[in-house]
């Protein structure tokens, strides 16, 4: 069997383009690369600008190119008999059929595999399928993306790394693949299937590497087996040891593990502070910037506050990005310079693990809602299992359908089964929790520690110390998690889950179950199941209706980008309700009364059923059905709660986008004020909580988060110490802060045709001088939106590449990534790039901020709590705008410097910093850059002259 790797390029993106040049990689039956072909192709039209950059293939490279047929006449002997292969092979395959025909050949009848089927299978948890970015995770040669030659060699690297990561898994994981993909039902069921039986007849050599159970291979054994990290019997590693002999011991190891380890002042000062507030039981406010090795400077103080006094801390981050980082780097290095073996350990919120059973009942019964894509998610996860210690769903790369995959298998309370579930020992979030409860440090986020609170401390281990990093979202997610937030999804998954339609779903499967036991009732549990069926169906329909009608209430806002789930919002507000709320109502009502009806007739037939039917296969399914049943039901009293608009201390609003109209519907109902909950579940009950961050302060004072937190009665009685560390960078040498300061002001969230091309002047200018490498944040969509086409044709003739959110296709990390592989390139961002996209070094020389990042007033969560203000004769603009706008200011100017050889210019183009009366807020919260403004004219000149004088510093 010879393999022939294909790739083409062309003039066009889609399948409208002429070939510029082929490249093919043949591999021989002994899986050895044989020989290469290579050819440019004159495509007799001009090859668009965009695709030469892309290629690196000019007119100039293909003028003298042999025609198509020429290079035909090369190409069609070499595909004789051969199996194809691509990256991506439709694209490649849709031109080859294209070129047989033209030149009057046959067209081409063999299989045909595509790489990437391969990938997603055999490395389920790579970020990035795109050849190069596989190329470099592999340590392959891949000089020329986009050149077919290169491309075909390197997708011929990529299918053989393949080749190999499949003949290695176990036989059993190899069955059960060849059994998902039928060799008469694709080429790649019939590749399975030839790998399947070579494997078969070697003898068995996998019992090693892998646990076996029920017909999975796994890569763990029994959790019950995980052993504390230190015998209970043995005297305490720290029982006459301080801190500073402590810190003095590991500090030691981190020179001997790390050439380039040095003390660092601020870091110092963290550890000292965090002890302090831990070992004196008071909370503590530590405002920590970049570069500080914050994760350090709280996570030695609680292993040893945990240890020493055999208590647990617990540690909560914003985000799930967070979390893994302190897993995959931090943790790791800890565990070598702690002079004692101590544990920390991750733990999510339920839904992040893998439920076995439910992921075993769904291979075996083939209960696959898309087949096609779902048949996929599942190979992922055969193969993932060979490999996870965790289970954890952000090791995998799901497609967007493999999203919807997952909530049907993930680990849900509603549906556990406890100690009676065959794959309890093994249960991914059983393993979890138990290593967290024998952990002295537990890592949460901050959604959890809310989930926490709300099943009354029922998961996670119970704590008195606590750390909570990313502190400037905390009550953001209070707000989220003590209130209720409802989608139009949340309703309909539960439903179509419960019964994709009469004949499929989880009712459905039961019913089937039932029809095969024979008992003597099953007449009468299958008519009960029966009947339940038009109740879900009129449940949807008067929630379609609602949602719509929902919908129709809603205004558009001006700011927000299209697609964003709060393009469209709305305030609902207890004393004046819209018209049609009475007609509204009474369809809620409709709702409320179909979903009770058929909760009540569910409740009833599951108990009678479970009781008499004593087998596994149903009581797992039951258990999943009743599971649905009380979400069902749950949604169903939030949305009363919702419509009920009764509470003066909530503030309910509605948020949709208009790509997907009524069926991106969310309802919110949160508590204005969080303060007194956060006191009342943390600061009084809690001997020590540390908050961090490196947006804490407002112009040096912690007064605005004590107040928004609800610290203010702990600062009355001396149990809260602040601390604001210093900047371990020195910005006024790394950084300078340039105001333009005679640029025209705008007015709400759309520039003038005047700012608007002043602005784009101004950014074309300054991007040549910075030779790209700029990161442009705006507050508004719609002014980005303003600013890109414009950009685009000022910088085309310098071959900057300007990158727009939400105009380019991609995720704020597929942008951030192409941003920094570009070699000159702008990228305009709104709300999400403010924070928490990390950008070192050469690739981010300027950030520009267009406006300062006040929330928008209309906002309203905003809106009530400025209510509240007014309502305590309080200036909600000076107590609560500006501080928000000037932590998230803060946040933007972080963007820049990263690390302590990192220099770079900022750009504020809102001349308020320095007009207004609170701007000095502002400016007075930075870490100290050095500051300058000037006319707009003179600011590139000052620019190129800063970079020179660095330039020349640096040699």
């Amino acid at each position: 069997m010879k393999f022939a790797v294909l790739d083409f390029e062309t003039t066009g993106t889609q399948s409208d383009g002429e070939i510029t040049q082929v490249g093919l990689t043949i591999i021989d039956h002994d899986l050895s690369i044989k020989e290469t072909y290579s050819s440019y192709v004159n495509p007799g039209v001009p090859i668009p600008p965009f695709i030469t950059g892309l290629t690196g293939i000019s007119d100039d490279d293909v003028k003298d190119a042999p025609h198509l047929e020429e290079m035909m006449m090369e190409l069609v002997p070499l595909l004789d008999d051969v199996v194809l292969v691509g990256h991506n092979v439709a694209f490649d395959f849709y031109f080859l059929q294209n070129a047989l025909d033209r030149c009057g050949y046959l067209p081409f009848t063999g299989r045909i595999l595509d790489t990437m089927d391969f990938l997603k299978i055999c490395f389920p948890s790579l970020s990035s399928y795109q050849l190069g970015y596989v190329s470099t995770e592999f340590g392959f040669e891949h000089d020329r993306p986009h050149q077919a030659d290169s491309d075909a060699l390197a997708t011929a690297h990529v299918f053989l790394k393949s080749i190999d990561e499949l003949r290695g898994l176990p036989l059993i994981t190899l069955q059960r693949l060849s059994d998902l993909f039928p060799a008469e039902e694709s080429d790649f069921g019939w590749f399975l299937d030839g790998l399947l039986t070579e494997k078969e007849s070697e003898p068995i050599q996998d019992l090693d590497g892998q646990k076996y159970y029920r017909q999975l291979a796994l890569a763990i054994d029994d959790w019950s087996t995980i052993a504390p990290p230190r015998d209970e019997h043995a005297p305490n590693p720290l029982e006459n040891e301080s801190f500073s002999a402590y810190m003095e011991k590991v500090q030691q190891n981190l020179k001997d593990k790390l050439p380039n380890y040095e003390q660092r002042e601020a870091q110092n000062m963290m550890f000292d502070e965090v002890n302090k507030a831990l070992y004196e039981d008071k909370h503590l406010l530590i405002e920590a910037g970049t570069g500080t090795g914050k994760s350090l400077g709280y996570l030695l103080p609680s292993i040893y506050q945990s240890v020493k006094q055999e208590t647990k801390v617990t540690v909560s981050t914003h985000t799930i990005n967070l979390q893994e980082q302190l897993r995959e780097r931090d943790l790791p290095l800890l565990t070598k310079v702690v002079p004692f073996p101590f544990k920390a350990a991750i733990f999510k919120g339920r839904g992040h693990y893998l439920c076995l059973r439910k992921f075993e009942q769904k291979l075996n019964n083939k209960e696959f809602a898309t087949p096609k894509e779902d048949v996929f998610t599942a190979a992922q996860m055969l193969v993932w299992l060979t490999q996870t210690e965790t289970g954890d769903d952000e090791e995998l790369n799901l497609s967007h359908r493999g999203t919807d995959f997952w909530e049907t298998v993930q680990s849900e309370s509603e549906s556990c089964l406890g100690r009676s579930c065959p794959w309890f020992k093994k249960c991914f979030y059983h393993r979890a929790r138990h290593e967290a409860g024998i952990a002295d440090v537990v890592i949460t986020n901050h959604s959890k520690l809310f989930t926490d609170v709300k099943a009354s401390h029922q998961l996670l281990p119970s704590y008195d110390y606590l750390v909570i990093d990313e502190a400037h979202h905390l009550e953001d997610v209070a707000g989220k998690h003590l209130g209720m937030h409802m989608k139009y999804f949340s309703v309909v998954h539960t439903l179509t889950r419960l019964f994709k339609d009469s004949r499929n779903g989880q009712f459905p499967a039961l019913r089937q179950q039932i029809d095969q036991s024979g008992h003597e009732k099953y007449v009468e549990w299958t008519s009960a199941i029966d009947e339940l069926f038009p109740f879900a169906l009129e449940a949807k329909e008067e929630w379609d209706t609602l949602s719509d009608m929902l919908f129709k209430l809603l205004p558009e806002r001006m700011d927000a980008a299209p697609g964003d789930s709060g393009q469209f919002s709305l305030r609902l507000k207890p004393q004046s309700k819209p018209k049609a709320w009475d007609k509204i109502s009474k369809h809620e009502n409709q709702f409320y009364v179909t979903v009770g009806e058929m909760v009540r007739k569910a409740d009833k037939l599951l108990g009678e059923v479970r009781e008499e039917l004593d087998d596994y296969a149903s009581d797992s399914l039951i258990t999943d059905i009743t599971g649905l049943v009380r979400d069902l039901a749950e949604l169903r009293d939030n949305l009363r709660l919702f419509m009920r608009l009764d509470d003066t201390g909530t503030v309910y609003w509605l948020e949709a986008s208009g790509q997907f109209r009524s069926k991106s519907l969310q309802l919110y109902a949160v508590p204005v004020d969080v303060s007194s909950h956060l006191k009342e579940l943390f600061f009084d009950k809690k001997h020590s909580v540390i908050l961090t961050s490196a947006t804490l302060s407002v112009d040096k004072s912690f007064q605005f988060m004590i107040d928004q937190l609800g610290l203010s009665e702990a600062q009355e009685k001396g149990r809260l110490l602040t601390s604001l560390l210093p900047s371990p960078f020195n910005y006024r040498d790394q950084a300078l802060l340039v105001i333009p300061r005679d640029f025209p002001s705008v007015k709400g969230s759309v520039g003038d045709d005047h700012f608007v091309s002043m602005l784009v002047t101004s950014l074309a200018e300054t991007a040549k001088a910075t030779k790209g490498r700029m990161l442009v944040l705006f507050t508004s969509y719609r002014m980005l939106r303003q600013v890109h086409e414009p950009l685009k044709e000022a910088l085309a003739a310098s071959d900057i590449t300007v990158l727009g959110q939400g105009v380019d296709t991609g995720s704020r990390t597929k942008l951030t990534r192409r941003f920094q592989e570009a070699k000159a390139s702008v990228l305009l961002g709104t709300s999400s790039f403010w924070e928490g996209v990390d950008i070192p070094g050469e690739a981010l020389t300027c950030l520009a901020i267009v406006r300062l990042p006040f929330q928008p007033p209309s906002h309203p969560v905003v809106e009530a709590k400025s209510e509240l203000l007014e309502k305590e004769k309080k200036n909600p603009f000076m107590k609560l705008s500006v501080p928000q706008a000037v932590i998230r200011f803060k946040q933007g100017f972080g963007r820049l410097v990263r690390t302590a050889q990192d220099r770079g210019i900022v750009i504020v183009y809102d001349t308020r910093v320095i007009e207004s009366y609170y701007g000095k807020y502002f400016l007075y919260s930075l870490p100290g850059p050095k500051m300058e403004h000037m006319v707009t004219e003179k600011m590139v000149p000052r620019i190129s002259e800063w970079l020179m004088e660095h330039e020349t510093n640096k040699e």
